[in-house]
C-alpha cells in the first residue's frame, strides 16, 4: 500500500506523515519544526484501570486535561505554519500548505510511551482491580489545511486522499504488537465536544478490544454457532431485503439504517464484500467509497433545513487484529445527538444509567429523510 508521501519529526520527537492529492500542494516541501521543544515536551499516556462490575478497561490520562481547547482565530495547532489566518506562529503542522496529514497527538488517550504500571500489576493490592499502562497509539488526521472547511466540501479528490491515508495508517498500526483493534473517527460539531474547529479525525490503537467490539463479537460467535452464517453480513443482506431503512446502494456498498437504531439520526454505511478493515478494500471498493462517503455526509447535512452542517460522531468499525479478526467486518457508524435543530438528545437516567436507549423517530423515518434529501 503507498504510504505518506513526506514524514518529518515534530521538534518532540512526534512522527507527522503528510499524504498528497497529487495537486501539488507544497506537502512535499515540509519546514522544520521551529517550535521550543524537546523530547520532555512529548505527549505520554497514563494508564488503563479494569472496572471489576462490567470487565471494562478505561484509560485514566490526566494530562489531557490541559489540551487546547477552541483555540480563538489565527492560534489554531492544525493550520500550516506561517498560512494566511494562522497568525505566523508555529503550529502542529510545519509547512506552506498540505492536502491531508496526520501527526501523533501531542495529548494522547494511548501511546508509544506511557507512564503508567507494567501490565498485571493490581491497585492498592488489590485484585479486584487490574491496572496497566495505556500502550498504544493516538493520532490526528487533518482533513484539509482550509480551517473552514467541513468533510462534506471537501469532494472526491481529498475523499480518496483520506481513505489512503486511513488504510495506511490501520495497516501500520494493526501490526504493532501492542495493539488489538484500530478504530478511525471524526467527531463534528461543539455539540460534540470537539476542542478544535480545524477539520479533522482520529485513530485510536487501543490495546484492548473495546466493549462495543467485544459484544458485536459475543453476538456474531453465537450466530455463527446458531446459523453458520456472518452476523454482520446477515445484517446488510436482511435490510437490502426489507429495502425499507435502504438510503443508498451502488456496485460495492450499501448504506442503511438499522432496525434497531439508537440515535434520532443514525446510518451505517458496509461494503457488500466482506472485508476486516478499510487496508484490506480492493481499488474500485476504494473508489466508490470517496463517492458514497461524500454523498452521504452531504445528505447529513441536508437533514435538518436550519441546519447548515450537522454535529455527528462518524467511525470506522474494523475487525480486532487478534482473536474474533474473522467475526469482525467493516462498516461505518455515523450518529448525531441532534434531534432537532437546537436541541440535543442527552444521555441521561435510562441511557447512561443502564445502557437502556430510547429513540424518539423511528428508523424508518430516519431512512425517509435521508433518501428525500438525496441529489
Amino acid at each position: 500500500m503507498r504510504g505518506p508521501g513526506t514524514e518529518q519529526r515534530l521538534a518532540d520527537g512526534r512522527t507527522l506523515r503528510y499524504y498528497d492529492d497529487g495537486g501539488g500542494s507544497g506537502a512535499d516541501r515540509p519546514r522544520d519544526d521551529e517550535r521550543p521543544m524537546t523530547e520532555a515536551d512529548r505527549g505520554r499516556a497514563g494508564e488503563v484501570r479494569q472496572d471489576p462490575l462490567t470487565g471494562d478497561w478505561v484509560a485514566v490520562a490526566a494530562h489531557r486535561m490541559t489540551r487546547t481547547f477552541l483555540p480563538p482565530a489565527g492560534q489554531c495547532p492544525l493550520c500550516p505554519s506561517g498560512s494566511e489566518g494562522s497568525s505566523g506562529q508555529p503550529s502542529e503542522v510545519p509547512a506552506r500548505a498540505y492536502d491531508v496529514a496526520v501527526l501523533d497527538n501531542r495529548f494522547p488517550s494511548f501511546a508509544e510511551v506511557a507512564t503508567g504500571p507494567d501490565d498485571g500489576t493490581l491497585l492498592d493490592g488489590e485484585e479486584l482491580w487490574p491496572v496497566g499502562r495505556a500502550v498504544g497509539r493516538t493520532e490526528v488526521v487533518c482533513f484539509s489545511d482550509d480551517h473552514d472547511a467541513s468533510f462534506g466540501d471537501l469532494g472526491v479528490d481529498r475523499l480518496r486522499t483520506v481513505v489512503r491515508a486511513l488504510a495506511h495508517r490501520t495497516e501500520e498500526l494493526s501490526a504493532l504488537p501492542d495493539v488489538a483493534q484500530v478504530f478511525c473517527f471524526e467527531n463534528r460539531g461543539e455539540e460534540i465536544g470537539v476542542t478544535l474547529r480545524h477539520p479533522h479525525g482520529q485513530v485510536y490503537a487501543y490495546p484492548f478490544v473495546p466493549p462495543r467490539t467485544q459484544a458485536l463479537l459475543r453476538r456474531a460467535r453465537a450466530h455463527r454457532e446458531r446459523t453458520g452464517g456472518n452476523l454482520l453480513a446477515d445484517v446488510l443482506a436482511a435490510e437490502k431485503r426489507a429495502g425499507t431503512r435502504v438510503v443508498l446502494e451502488a456496485e460495492h456498498w450499501t448504506a442503511y439504517v438499522p432496525a434497531a437504531a439508537r440515535w434520532p439520526v443514525e446510518v451505517h454505511l458496509a461494503p457488500h464484500r466482506g472485508v476486516p478493515d478499510l487496508a484490506a478494500l480492493e481499488d474500485d471498493e476504494r473508489e466508490e467509497l470517496a463517492h458514497v462517503q461524500l454523498d452521504l455526509v452531504q445528505r447529513l447535512d441536508r437533514f435538518f433545513d436550519e441546519v447548515d452542517h450537522l454535529p455527528y460522531i462518524s467511525g470506522w468499525h474494523q475487525a480486532p487484529t487478534g482473536e474474533g479478526r474473522d467475526l469482525g467486518r467493516l462498516h461505518l457508524q455515523a450518529f448525531s445527538l441532534l434531534r432537532s435543530p437546537g436541541k440535543l438528545k442527552y444521555l441521561a437516567g435510562s441511557e447512561s444509567g443502564v445502557a437502556a436507549w430510547i429513540n424518539d423517530r423511528t428508523p424508518e423515518a430516519i431512512a425517509e429523510r435521508l433518501r428525500e434529501v438525496a441529489r
